[in-house]
């Protein structure tokens, strides 16, 4: 086991160049937030990841696990939720070499080049990793029942002040009120 002093970047030593060698690396990296398409993930702490690095004689592998706490919005009643979220990672490299051809099962995005420096930026593996556990949905709890759409009140608290009439000067809607939508 290896553990770097960058602590996204993993150094390839040259016993690694070898077929069939393998070595473990693992540390911990900060990652302020991940974005999922409207919603946005905070990190309350370090993203472990752990992973193993074999040699497969046309590329090294870069297979193991991203694990971390991530909080977000309920996309209903926007209260903070919290993920734990574990991941796989997978990669796969190219020695660069006088040429670089991929593997003929392999289409040119499912791999990268090494770079000769000989160093993997783990960054865009364990994203990719925690990116495809997130939610196509955070709620906070299946029967979350929002706000209410005149108050803002939160609705899991118990029922709003709002009354069913018409919708008063001081809402902030109040100015949609006339307004003619295209059917």
């Amino acid at each position: 086991m290896a553990r770097t002093e960058n602590p996204a970047i993993i150094h390839i030593p040259d016993e690694l160049f070898e077929t069939a060698e393998s070595r473990h690396f693992e540390g911990e990296l900060s990652l302020a937030e991940l974005a999922a398409g409207p919603d946005t993930y905070r990190f309350d702490g370090p993203v472990s990841w752990a992973v193993d690095v074999t040699n497969t004689g046309e590329a090294l592998l870069v297979m193991g696990q991203a694990s971390a706490r991530a909080l977000t919005g309920c996309a209903r009643c926007l209260e903070d939720v919290p993920y734990d979220l574990e991941g796989d990672i997978e990669g796969y490299f190219l020695a660069a070499g006088d040429r670089i051809e991929a593997p003929e099962d392999l289409e040119g995005d499912e791999f990268e080049v090494l770079s000769e420096s000989h160093a993997i930026d783990l960054v865009p593996l364990v994203e990719q990793a925690l990116l495809l556990e997130l939610p196509l949905v955070p709620l906070c709890d299946d029967d979350c029942r929002g706000l209410c759409p005149r108050c803002g009140a939160n609705l899991n608290e118990g029922p709003c002040q709002c009354d069913d009439g018409p919708v008063g000067e001081d809402n902030p809607f109040a100015a949609l009120k006339d307004f003619k939508f295209d059917a």
